[in-house]
């Protein structure tokens, strides 16, 4: 079984999460089975392992609807993208596409690095449910990182195609002390991801006015009107702009925090929620299906805007023994995910794919 990866949504430089998706799983997948990575730009190969790769167009250039063209010529049996957009006209190989999430369904704003283009299509994109159940159904299979997306995909019909959950997992630190922690270092929660309005940021902030002592500490990269708008969501709150930091940064933050917190209106995953719980930091999460699948019994949940709830569910984590506990149960509900398992799940959609008669 020849196998090809789609890698050509890998960042250069830094990942985000579907770049580091797509590198932690090709990578875990190479230990596996032979695998061909398909890249639009050698300068990704800095951020993939060392396998075999070819070169197409990019993802989002006016020949995607063709790309399939191109992907012929490796005479792949199958072709794995981490994405549901993938050109699939002419092709001659079975065709497994990734759903992350169908957030932009509800909160429509494109992201801001996507070329002008991309962003009218991504918009009309979203008006309706037939663009995302044309290109799922023009696959053989179809996966999902969460039992929480795939849910959505059969309430909505997006498919008639089979759906296998391969999850997300966190990428931590190789020299992760494994022992116990009993209680934070610091009184400062950390929030990492984007200051996109679904992610009700401000929610945060406002706790944090009400926690005197405590800072939150945002990690990502924020423009300087973002940043305006969260400093006047509560003047008095402590914030600390890191602007955007390594990996190292990021879980040295962490480590000291007393908890990771996101009051985000919907995910598809939440990967920071599984990093939080994997080095043994308590997360206090808004209470939505997603974090309620991957939090299991480790993190304390809040409605998305109350800010006095997420107040009071780190006061909590004052008490006695309680910190520690959070710490060890968070521990325990991450330790389901790694992309090791996640390579072994997706072998398997694609050996049994492959072999499918009718695929």
């Amino acid at each position: 079984m020849k196998v090809v990866f789609d890698c050509r949504y890998t960042r250069i430089g830094r990942h985000d999460g579907i770049s580091r998706y797509t590198a932690s799983l090709v990578e875990e997948l190479g230990r596996l089975h032979e695998v061909t990575m398909l890249i639009s730009d050698a300068a990704q190969l800095d951020m993939l392992p060392a396998l075999p790769w070819s070169l197409a167009s990019s993802p989002t250039s006016v020949r995607e609807p063709l790309v399939a063209l191109q992907v012929n010529k490796l005479k792949p049996d199958i072709v794995f993208t981490p994405m549901q957009t993938m050109g699939s006209l002419g092709r001659r190989y079975r065709l497994i596409k990734t759903v992350h999430d169908l957030i932009y369904y509800r909160h429509r704003t494109p992201p801001r690095d996507l070329p002008a283009f991309v962003r009218g299509l991504w918009r009309l994109y979203h008006l309706s449910w037939w663009p995302q159940r044309m290109l799922l159904n023009r696959a053989d299979a179809v996966v999902a990182v969460s039992h929480t997306t795939a849910g959505l995909i059969d309430r909505h019909r997006l498919t008639r195609r089979p759906v296998h959950v391969v999850p997300n997992a966190p990428v931590v630190p190789s020299d992760l002390n494994e022992d116990a922690r009993i209680t934070p270092a610091t009184k400062s929660l950390v929030y990492m991801g984007s200051f996109m309005p679904y992610k009700n940021v401000e929610t945060l902030v406002r706790a944090t006015a009400l926690l005197p002592g405590y800072a939150l500490h945002l990690m990502s990269r924020i423009t300087d009107a973002q940043r305006e708008r969260l400093i006047a969501a509560a003047p008095d709150a402590r914030l600390v702009f890191h602007n955007g930091v390594s990996d190292e940064e990021y879980f040295a933050t962490l480590l000291q925090a007393t908890a990771l917190v996101t009051a985000s209106h919907d995910e598809g995953f939440g990967i920071p929620v599984v990093e939080a719980m994997r080095v043994g930091t308590p997360t206090i999460v808004s209470d939505i299906p997603i974090f309620r699948e991957i939090g299991a019994d480790a993190a304390l949940y809040v409605p998305a805007d109350d800010a006095a709830g997420f107040a009071a569910a780190v006061r909590r984590l004052e008490r006695p023994g309680e910190w520690a506990e959070r710490s060890r149960l968070g521990v325990a509900a991450a330790s389901r995910y790694t992309w090791a398992a996640s390579a072994a799940t997706l072998l398997g959609v694609l050996t049994e794919t492959a072999a499918r008669s009718d695929a």
